[in-house]
């Protein structure tokens, strides 16, 4: 079983406590997040230290899910730990950069299963590559539109 890691990042005009805030608030997040993507709190919604959580794929009959426990937060920084068909963790980091944020995302993760890890490798890697990559777009762009509606 071998590590695979996705990584990507991108300058976003909002100040780091208003991008972290799209990553924090569960109605901000899901307006970034793939729509086949849900995300639900198990108990109640927090980015704390052992908050859960749960990702799961909205594909018709399967809907893997993916359940996630915060192992990490800082102010900036948010680590989501996972384990089902995937088991790795999801770093984002808001790094306050001039005129904004420098948004890194780091996607470290095992496929245990043979047959599921054949499956993705040959049919899902660069799909799911390319969509976290326009998630980060769609972040970028509700992390800025809610910078502008705001005081700054």
């Amino acid at each position: 079983m071998s590590s695979q890691v996705f990584e990507q990042s991108i300058r976003i005009a909002a100040s780091s406590v208003i991008t972290e805030e799209c990553l924090t608030d569960l109605k901000l997040m899901h307006r970034w997040l793939n729509p086949m993507l849900q995300c639900e709190p198990i108990g109640t919604w927090s980015t704390q230290v052992g908050s859960l959580s749960r990702f799961t794929l909205k594909i018709p009959l399967l809907q893997p899910s993916l359940r996630s426990v915060v192992v990490q937060r800082e102010p900036g920084l948010i680590v989501w730990q996972f384990d089902g068909f995937f088991k790795g963790r999801d770093l984002w980091e808001c790094q306050p950069a001039k005129n904004g944020t420098f948004l890194l995302n780091r996607f470290e993760f095992e496929i245990p299963n043979p047959i599921v890890s054949w499956g993705f490798n040959h049919f899902a890697l660069n799909l799911t590559k390319k969509d976290m990559q326009v998630q980060l777009r769609r972040l970028k762009r509700v992390a800025e539109e809610v910078y502008r509606n705001s005081d700054n």
